[in-house]
């Protein structure tokens, strides 16, 4: 892990970084990548990227904090003052869904929506899954336990999470496979090397989701239930509504967000765990172990590597000239491995107890389902090793060919 990878091309006199994330060497194994970042240059100019990026922890952690840098930029000035091309007429539908997502809209917008959304997802709330998570964990075990073997994102990972979340806001079990297919076409468009057909899919993907929200939506003001898209539809505290545009970013946020991540962290926590040879009886001995072997997971194998800010003001960061309008990215996988903050930190430690990762962000657009994520591994990932304590991978894992995302395509696993 210590030594320069062959793909990574830096220039210390400019701190410029050639790295092609459509490498397979890299998305298979990012965090090597990482670690060499770390030993020549954590802040750098991405040059295929065109960004300076930031992956030191104490920078990635400022940056997500300070005000001065934002998800939006167009509520401060035109696309025409800050020379950014007009919106693409082949993504309306897209450039809808996310005008209002709570992902990139910033305060008092912000504030308000997501001090509704909040009243879903607070502990209490979460915690009263356990029961159902646990039942589904167990289900799904019981449907491949006989078979000697699973591919387990597709029997086990991807279905706990949209099942969950999909209760949660109130749709139907039946339309979780819709979902699913809905939400990766969605995300696409997040994804390094996005080509014109990945947006076009993604656009209809968030036409007919959207369709479906406000369909649904529909038959709550006249059925309301004990769920959230009910609770989204009741007036927040000052009396206001969501819009149907802020309905449909909302939920479809919640949606994508609330398993997309998930599904491959409950992936790469397996991969992790097997891959160094741990003993899963000390690794989930007690609560407090679980809860710390799950977060070194999120730590060394994070679902989601980057997210990127707009400089709102004219600024100096790093002893950088930013200007009004800029735009940075931070790779919050990278400074999970940040060997200022964590100690061998390239390792899978899962005693590890020396402060949280940023793997759900920090400030105020900290990722809003992290005590569901977290719930959902302390539940799951017990329950599958102590089901199939024989378990071991089948084949080598398969690593999903996309960046910044990180995830498997395929686990296989026999017992």
């Amino acid at each position: 892990m210590t030594h320069t990878p062959a793909y990574f091309k830096f220039d210390p006199a400019t701190r410029h970084l050639s790295l092609d994330a459509r490498d397979p060497a890299f998305y298979h194994d990012p965090n090597r990548a990482y670690a060499a970042m770390h030993a020549t240059s954590p802040t750098f100019f991405w040059e295929e990227e065109k960004l300076w990026y930031f992956t030191g922890y104490d920078h990635v952690n400022a940056i997500l904090r300070d005000r001065r840098f934002g998800r939006q930029i167009t509520h401060l000035a035109s696309r025409e003052e800050l020379g950014l091309p007009e919106p693409s007429p082949h993504l309306a539908d897209f450039d809808r869904a996310e005008s209002k997502s709570l992902l990139s809209i910033e305060p008092p917008e912000h504030t308000r929506l997501r001090t509704l959304v909040n009243r879903a997802f607070v502990s209490r709330n979460i915690e009263r899954l356990r029961p159902e998570i646990e039942a589904l964990s167990h289900r799904l075990i019981d449907g491949f336990e006989k078979d000697g073997g699973t591919e387990l994102l597709a029997s086990f990972a991807e279905i706990i999470p949209v099942t969950v979340i999909a209760r949660m806001i109130g749709v139907p079990d039946d339309m979780c496979r819709q979902l699913l297919d809905w939400s990766h076409d969605y995300v696409r468009m997040y994804m390094f090397g996005k080509t014109d057909e990945d947006e076009h899919r993604a656009n209809k993907a968030a036409r007919e989701f959207g369709d479906y929200i406000v369909r649904l939506a529909e038959e709550r003001r006249k059925d309301p239930r004990d769920d959230l898209l009910t609770l989204m539809l009741s007036p927040a505290r000052d009396g206001q509504y969501l819009t149907e545009v802020e309905l449909v970013s909302t939920a479809i946020v919640l949606l994508n967000a609330g398993h997309e991540a998930t599904v491959h962290q409950i992936g790469n926590a397996v991969n992790v765990i097997l891959k160094n040879g741990c003993d899963p009886k000390a690794l989930f001995a007690d609560a407090a172990s679980t809860v710390l072997t799950a977060e070194e997971s999120f730590r060394i194998s994070a679902p989601v590597h980057i997210f990127k800010r707009w400089v709102l003001e004219d600024l100096e960061f790093d002893g950088m000239k930013f200007r009004k309008g800029d735009e940075v990215g931070l790779i919050l996988a990278a400074a999970n491995l940040d060997p200022k903050k964590f100690s061998d930190s390239v390792a899978f430690r899962p005693d590890r107890n020396e402060g949280i990762s940023l793997s759900f962000g920090a400030g105020i657009h900290f990722c809003i389902g992290a005590p569901l994520a977290r719930l959902e591994m302390q539940i799951a990932l017990p329950i599958l090793f102590e089901r199939l304590p024989d378990m071991r991978m089948a084949s080598e894992p398969v690593v999903k060919d996309v960046y910044h995302f990180h995830g498997l395509e395929r686990l296989d696993l026999e017992w």
